[in-house]
């Protein structure tokens, strides 16, 4: 654990120091490639169809991208995990490589959509490492689902749309959903669609979830509720409310990066991730 946690000082300040003035959180890193996986397609899932790929061996972990993005924001953090473990990544449905059909976006029904990719791919539980939209999936999967959860790092999340700040304010996150819209173009199977993407994906947003103390204290499955110290989308009042509601909670907060730890501090991302994984509970 010392080596880890030494380890993220070093992430600390090498990536301090390349920053050459200007504060990490405020910046947007190229968006990463995955390797080469062990296996990949697509997965027909509650009438969609999901691509996923495979990468490694090992206890089962699988890592949730967030809203209007797809599965290479991962590509920082798959080899790394994948030297322990069996990473599986998906595109969300309507993102990325994966197919979408009428039904409304909701975090009930991509959770389910996880657990149709499970069976598909045959594994009965394994961890789960979300981002943003991704940690909210995460968290319905622990709440409904958590039999079929190991343990839950959720970076990012909010319980509420209350805890969402105005992110049009955001010069980062603004040059994200541009990036966004160039990634859907290249990606999707529905290219000229991403305005209605956003719309959609927006009102979602807007409307869901609405998770009370009451239901974030059902959650039994190891928790950490993680986010960036500078998050420009996250307020920190709904962050520390989550990491009380839900029993045994951890809490991190990773130092100087914002919404997009993954990409702006990439190391310190994965070992934080690593320390959960291997947590054990005495």
């Amino acid at each position: 654990m010392r080596a880890l946690l030494l380890g993220l000082l070093a992430g600390l300040v090498a990536t301090a120091a390349a920053a050459q003035g200007t504060p990490r959180w405020m910046t947007l890193p190229p968006t990463p490639t995955l390797p080469t996986p062990v296996s990949s397609g697509h997965a027909p899932v509650n009438g969609v169809s999901i691509w996923y790929a495979t990468f490694g061996s090992g206890p089962p972990v699988i890592l949730l991208h967030g809203g209007l993005a797809n599965s290479n924001y991962w590509g920082h953090q798959v080899p790394e995990l994948a030297r322990s473990h069996r990473v599986i990544v998906m595109d969300s449905r309507g993102h990325g490589r994966s197919t979408r059909d009428s039904q409304p976006f909701g975090y009930a029904l991509m959770a389910s959509d996880v657990i149709g990719l499970m069976d598909f791919l045959g594994i009965p539980k394994a961890a789960i490492v979300g981002w943003s939209d991704g940690a909210i999936i995460g968290l319905s999967l622990a709440m409904n689902h958590p039999d079929r959860v190991a343990r839950l790092f959720a970076f990012a999340a909010n319980s509420d749309p209350s805890g969402v700040k105005d992110v049009d304010k955001s010069p980062v996150f603004t040059a994200f959903i541009a990036r966004a819209e160039k990634e859907y173009e290249a990606l999707s199977a529905t290219p000229r669609q991403y305005q209605q993407f956003v719309a959609e994906i927006s009102h979602m947003w807007a409307s869901q979830p609405h998770w009370t103390e009451a239901d974030l204290a059902k959650i039994g499955v190891h928790t950490w509720i993680v986010d960036g110290d500078h998050d420009e989308a996250i307020k920190r009042e709904n962050t520390e409310f989550m990491a009380r509601a839900i029993p045994g909670a951890g809490l991190l907060l990773q130092p100087e990066v914002s919404h997009f730890s993954m990409l702006q501090a990439p190391r310190q991302f994965t070992e934080a991730a690593l320390l959960f994984l291997e947590r054990t509970w005495d």
